[in-house]
């Protein structure tokens, strides 16, 4: 393992609550994390947002001190945290496996934390009795893990988090192992919780749902490096790249490939829906291979003869409840999804209009990096 620096204050001067700066991570020639830099704010709520084997769970493994890393560094409170035990990094872990004790009550679970540090009994009863009552689990103190649920299970792993009163909870998918309902139900308990307590929270998911429901900033990740980082809107409606733009979404943004042409002094995209795109002129982006990204709910169907629409082939009708979605073709085959409200009346293999929302096209260059367009807001 090494290191930068030698100063054991943060190196931006800045009271982050956790820095993370060009920190890699190398298993042999396999490289997990490939220099990451991350700032996070005191109070924060920030998810790690990638597909498995992104490196997102190394990356909090190093954050708590669990894994090595090769280069870079960390600060957690401003201080340097590389080669502080786990125990001395004032952040609190929640796993996935609720890594609960089976043989103590959950009473003893909840503050076995503190009967560690030598805590008066006092301290831990009064600490136990506030965690339990935040979580709602009061009644299961003298339970066991094995009588519990798995939401119960999960309280008290968030319990023993909390009597810690650390300056970060570091979540490894807490809500990966609950039934579907009951991760919703979840959700907004995490939620709730982190508004009382107010502590910084490094979560960990690929979970779009989780990250886009609970994230103050999401950090999107790829092979070891970090795609985008901001609000859930901002990576939803401005993804930086294709990747970002097929991941983050349910369904994902269609994304059609084609070029970009300069004809009689006008540029277009010319591909599967041949459009004008405003904003291209002044672009930054040679005529060449690029694709245009449209959200699902962005294409609306219209009738014969709408300036601006294409036609498409209903290939496949799927309600999912308020919305419906449509598998579509259009020229050369290429398929797009639509999404209508539950009222609309449409058939597979029927012949429809489709037009694209003003504003809704997003430009991506051959490299698959989104193009700043001037029309763009942002």
């Amino acid at each position: 393992m090494t290191t930068t620096a030698s100063t054991t204050d943060s190196a931006t001067g800045t009271q982050y609550a956790i820095e993370i700066l060009g920190v890699t991570k190398r298993y042999g020639k396999i490289t997990a994390l490939g220099g990451v830099d991350l700032d996070i704010e005191p109070g924060e709520f920030v998810v790690l947002l990638g597909p498995s084997g992104c490196g997102k769970s190394t990356l909090l493994k190093i954050i708590a001190g669990l894994e090595d890393l090769t280069e870079g560094e960390v600060y957690i409170g401003g201080k340097l945290a590389n080669y502080l035990k786990p125990s001395a990094r004032d952040v609190a872990m929640v796993f996935q496996n609720y890594a609960l004790y089976p043989h103590m009550t959950v009473r003893a679970n909840i503050g076995f934390p503190l009967k560690m540090a030598g805590r008066p009994k006092g301290e831990i009863e009064q600490q136990v009795a506030f965690a339990s009552g935040l979580l709602q689990i009061g009644s299961e103190l003298d339970k066991y893990p094995d009588e519990l649920s798995g939401g119960q299970r999960q309280r008290v792993a968030l319990g023993r988090a909390i009597v810690r009163q650390p300056l970060a909870f570091l979540m490894d998918e807490p809500l990966s192992n609950l039934d579907a309902l009951l991760r919703v139900q979840m959700r907004s308990e995490l939620l709730r919780l982190h508004k009382r307590v107010g502590r910084t929270t490094v979560y960990v998911t690929h979970d779009q749902i989780e990250a886009m429901t609970m994230a103050d900033r999401v950090v999107v990740m790829r092979n070891g490096l970090i795609q985008q980082i901001g609000p859930p809107d901002e990576v939803y409606r401005r993804p930086a790249n294709r990747f970002v733009a097929s991941f983050v979404g349910s369904p994902p943004m269609n994304i059609l490939d084609g070029r970009i042409e300069t004809a009689d002094g006008r540029r277009r995209f010319a591909g599967p829906i041949p459009v004008e795109i405003p904003g291209l002129a002044g672009a930054t982006l040679d005529d060449g291979p690029a694709a245009i990204g449209i959200r699902s709910e962005e294409l609306v169907l219209t009738g014969v003869g709408t300036a601006g629409s294409f036609p498409a082939v209903i290939e496949l009708v799927e309600p999912v409840g308020a919305d419906i979605f449509l598998t579509a073709t259009v020229e050369g085959g290429a398929i797009i999804t639509i999404r209508v409200d539950a009222e609309t009346n449409v058939a597979e293999g029927e012949n429809v209009q489709v037009s694209i929302a003003p504003g809704a096209i997003r430009v991506f260059d051959g490299a698959g990096d989104r193009v700043r367009l001037t029309s763009d807001a942002a």
